[in-house]
């Protein structure tokens, strides 16, 4: 989809600092980027420009920036076409991790990008995946403030900052066994991305790469509030994982926005009894195996629960033609029908935890996901994947007390299923913990309290456009 370049917020006068955002690939980087951008331009102080990188990956990703602009008129887009990525040895690569090495080999296109904008630029906010190419070219050639607008929680930040140093240690350049972050404490070996234990993988060159570099950052802004993460937030700003570590940031849960696109299913939910539907959903880009999507179906049904399910069968959303009939077994929607809500479109995630119906997420701990259910309020049943940051995010549904994290169930094809007998039974025992209903009840008050004036987060970003001063 060509988006259609808006009026620039430059015209506009005054002194506002001009923030350049650079975002990459893949919605669970690109919202919280639209998110924390639209907070700055709702408060009109501030002037802002968007990095967008063509072509995109999906049409999901168009269809968001096109939102974001039309929502956010005076926000200045500047068009950066990528370089044609010819490499035959990334055959097979995932296509958003071919994106981030896209945009990183044409990164040194930038500088004359941000060095025209008008007005001259105040600074810089990058996603943390270009890191390594965006500091130097902010820091060095454009002597610009660089900030990183981190995707995923504290925990996570604290090991990719560690990383490197654990590496040298132990003459590594991949992982290897467990990590031992000062301040943070162990983290086994199979929770960060099981990715990362192969040398050769195009992610590992490129996440040692930034968190070498992510020390050389101005400020890291974090989708995360203080009362979620006290001990790694502490950690990192103390010093104690890395010295000297930048400014961080706590200053979410950040809100969605009116350009996130989705239904609400309102009408469906609003049938239905309070805290009563168990929401299932595993991201815009993880696909369940056929049979694991038939077993969560089958213990959906063998819990007699009510249900909302997001199902989703392949990685990019133009590819996902398959019919739900075909997904799911045979007479299970006619079986389900009334209770039980199974659908493939785009939904307004936040909106539907919000609704009073639902008491449960069944979800694979995207950070964005946890966030959205923390300030929510609703219990959280934790089934991450393993080839990302999710079972790092698990860690923080654990230690914060509003979710079950189940170590054991696993996506990986090629180990045993989670059967329905279990899904079934689990999603029962979550629904009906009165513990981890009013935990997560005090979170969402936690959240409420940490972006209202006053609040930590309202501080933080505070403290964050004072430093654009």
């Amino acid at each position: 989809m060509a988006l259609v370049a808006k009026p620039s917020s430059g015209d506009q006068g005054g002194d506002a600092p001009h923030l350049v955002f650079i975002p990459s690939a893949g919605m669970g980087h690109l919202l919280p980027f639209s998110r924390f951008i639209a907070a700055l331009a709702s408060q009109g102080n501030v002037d802002i420009s968007v990095v967008t990188a063509l072509p995109m990956v999906s049409q999901a990703e168009a269809e968001h920036f096109a939102a974001l602009f039309a929502a956010f008129p005076a926000i200045r887009r500047i068009d950066f076409n990528l370089l044609p990525l010819d490499d035959a040895t990334l055959a097979g690569t995932d296509p958003f991790v071919l994106r981030w090495e896209s945009l990183r080999r044409s990164a040194h296109l930038l500088g004359p990008l941000i060095a025209g904008a008008t007005p001259r630029a105040s600074a810089v906010v990058t996603d943390v995946s270009l890191a390594s190419q965006v500091i130097p070219i902010a820091k060095k050639e454009l002597q610009l403030p660089c900030h990183i607008l981190f995707s995923s929680c504290a925990t996570m930040l604290s090991f990719l900052a560690y990383f490197p140093t654990h590496l040298d240690g132990a003459n590594a350049d991949h992982l290897a066994g467990d990590v031992d972050i000062p301040g943070i404490g162990r983290i086994p070996v199979d929770y960060p991305p099981n990715v990362l234990r192969n040398p050769d993988s195009l992610f590992t060159k490129q996440f040692i790469a930034n968190g070498r570099e992510i020390a050389e950052a101005d400020g890291i802004l974090l989708n995360t509030f203080d009362a979620l993460e006290p001990e790694a937030l502490a950690a990192l700003r103390d010093g104690k994982v890395v010295p000297g570590f930048p400014p961080v940031f706590a200053v979410g849960p950040l809100k969605s926005t009116s350009t996130e696109k989705g239904a609400v299913h309102g009408a469906w939910l609003d049938e239905q009894p309070a805290r009563s539907v168990v929401y299932v959903a595993f991201g815009n880009r993880n696909a369940a195996a056929l049979d694991q999507i038939r077993e969560i179906g089958a213990g959906l049904e063998a819990s007699g629960c009510r249900f909302l399910w997001v199902v989703k069968t392949t990685v990019v959303d133009r590819e996902d033609t398959a019919e739900l009939n075909n997904v799911l077994d045979d007479g299970f929607l006619g079986r389900v029908h009334g209770r039980g809500l199974v659908i493939k479109e785009w939904v307004d995630q936040e909106a539907v935890l919000r609704h009073p119906a639902v008491g449960l997420y069944v979800s694979h701990c995207g950070w964005n996901s946890v966030t959205e259910s923390a300030a929510c309020g609703v219990p959280m049943l934790a089934w991450p994947m393993t080839l990302g940051d999710q079972r790092l995010v698990a860690t923080v549904i654990r230690s914060a007390g509003f979710g079950l994290w189940l170590e054991h169930w696993s996506w990986d094809r090629e180990s045993s299923l989670v059967r329905a007998a279990e899904i079934a039974e689990k999603v029962k025992a979550v629904m009906g913990d009165e513990a981890i209903s009013a935990r997560a009840k005090e979170v969402g008050r936690e959240a409420t309290k940490a972006v209202a004036p006053g609040g930590s987060s309202h501080r933080s970003m505070q403290e964050f456009l004072a430093t654009l001063k």
